[in-house]
């Protein structure tokens, strides 16, 4: 994990990307890496070639799904690193407001609400991830023609303040370390959210990640959800419980 650093002022890239991207893009840019590389049909944000080795690098701040065209297309060949931005803390600036702390905050089981959109892809050996905790401030404009549920204010730009921690996924197992310690060898989402101290609805996410990736098996329902267990221990070699399914 990184120390906290201030990163430099943040610029706007050739593809009109928001702040946040171009900073956190400045942040991992490295001497001889091509920022904006055209590659397959598609545009990454930095190409590195390191070690006569070529890997990728791609700052996403929005939704995992809009990525997955580019990954099955380039993982089969290139190492990609996914750096995601989860904010911790976010000050909303408002014109003729004053600043005001935004009561929503991320965690870092927030990039789970993400990889719900690309499960599959989680054991490519090709692919790795960056959780990079953050600092941000929101400017938002204010808009007449907005619903009034949205306070009539919608973010034109996020700008990076500082980078906390950084968190590095490179094999499905190290996700898997998130699942909290003493779980019992058949669980359900509640135990995962009780034993975490997390949501529920995150611990939801994390069992569709892991099932659809094989790391956890469903073997049956109780009143308070489905039951998993852990890939490793075979379910054929289990005393029968009365919720499991039968055939």
């Amino acid at each position: 994990m990184s120390n906290e650093t201030q990163p430099e002022q943040p610029h706007i890239g050739t593809l009109n990307e928001g702040s946040l991207h171009a900073a956190l893009k400045q942040h991992y840019s490295e001497p001889g890496d091509i920022s904006e590389a055209p590659l397959n049909g598609f545009v990454v944000d930095l190409l590195r070639v390191k070690n006569n080795q070529n890997s990728i690098i791609e700052i996403q701040t929005t939704s995992f799904a809009s990525m997955r065209k580019k990954l099955n297309a380039l993982l089969d060949t290139y190492k990609i690193t996914i750096v995601y931005p989860i904010s911790i803390h976010t000050t909303l600036l408002k014109p003729d407001k004053a600043p005001r702390k935004s009561p929503k905050r991320g965690d870092l089981f927030t990039i789970f609400s993400e990889l719900v959109s690309i499960p599959d892809l989680l054991q490519h050996p090709n692919l790795s991830f960056e959780a990079v905790l953050v600092s941000v401030n929101k400017v938002q404009k204010y808009e007449k023609q907005l619903r009034r549920n949205r306070g009539g204010y919608r973010t034109i730009n996020t700008q990076l303040i500082s980078i906390h921690e950084t968190y590095h996924f490179h094999h499905l197992k190290d996700f898997m370390d998130l699942l909290p310690d003493g779980l019992p060898n058949e669980f359900t989402t509640a135990d995962i959210s009780s034993s975490g101290k997390i949501s529920r609805s995150s611990a939801q996410q994390m069992a569709y990640c892991f099932r659809k990736a094989g790391a956890i098996v469903e073997i049956g329902k109780t009143k308070v959800g489905k039951v998993y267990v852990k890939s490793e221990i075979n379910p054929q070699e289990r005393l029968e419980h009365p919720y499991q399914q039968h055939d």
